[in-house]
């Protein structure tokens, strides 16, 4: 919700929710090729979007949790261009894009909360380009457990401690590395002292050394 909102305007944008759908885990929300005509705020649970690669394998596109909208990917053709599946039990408000489109013109509040909502999904985007194109996999597993604690933390959950919704293999798919780099990149940050793991319990024990990992600190220079 956009901050500083009359209570007209509040209530306006209540009625913007056309429903509340659960979602059982392991079930689409929505399907490439599906049309589009909705947005959909996740209330609670974890969702991962996809798309089947050339080879029938699923290419993991997005991990999104409580607090976040998925659906933005059908606004440019008018169909979805991913599969949004629930990966554990979920709910959703469900607002009819139209019905949004219409709102924003009576609240420019709205209409701008709609841009950046948008703008944060191209950041990202840019932000999965580059985590491919130029990262060892242990910068890409670091990144990625830092931009992870840092969305939950958000949403009022610990800095330091997560349980990971989604598999290995997942994160493997997601940020383009085999199934056994991403266990033995995890067993070597436990090693380290780096993190703790307990199956998909992970507490982070040293933020600064994985922001190192991913940013490291150039050397002193000589006198």
């Amino acid at each position: 919700m956009p901050m500083g909102l009359s209570k007209e305007e509040l209530d306006l944008i209540d009625g913007m929710v056309a429903a509340r759908r659960t979602i059982k885990r392991g079930s689409l929300l929505f399907r490439n090729g599906e049309k589009f005509t909705s947005l959909y705020a996740i209330r609670t649970g974890f969702f991962k979007t996809c798309v089947a690669s050339e080879d029938g394998r699923d290419q993991v596109t997005g991990f999104q949790m409580a607090g976040e909208v998925v659906g933005l990917d059908g606004i440019v053709n008018d169909y979805h261009t991913c599969d949004a599946v629930a990966l554990e039990d979920a709910e959703v408000c469900v607002m009819p894009f139209d019905r949004i489109e219409e709102l924003s013109r009576k609240v420019n509040a709205l209409q701008r909360h709609v841009h950046k909502i948008m703008s944060r999904e191209i950041v990202r985007e840019h932000g999965v380009m580059l985590l491919l194109g130029s990262m060892r996999a242990e910068e890409r597993l670091a990144t990625f457990l830092l931009n992870l604690v840092q969305r939950l933390h958000a949403r009022g959950f610990s800095q330091s401690e997560l349980v990971l919704r989604m598999t290995r293999e997942e994160i493997g798919s997601f940020l383009g590395l085999k199934l056994e780099t991403v266990s033995r990149t995890f067993s070597r940050f436990s090693e380290d002292g780096i993190v703790e793991v307990k199956q998909r319990h992970v507490r982070i024990l040293n933020t600064e050394a994985l922001k190192d990992i991913v940013n490291p600190k150039s050397g002193a220079g000589t006198a």
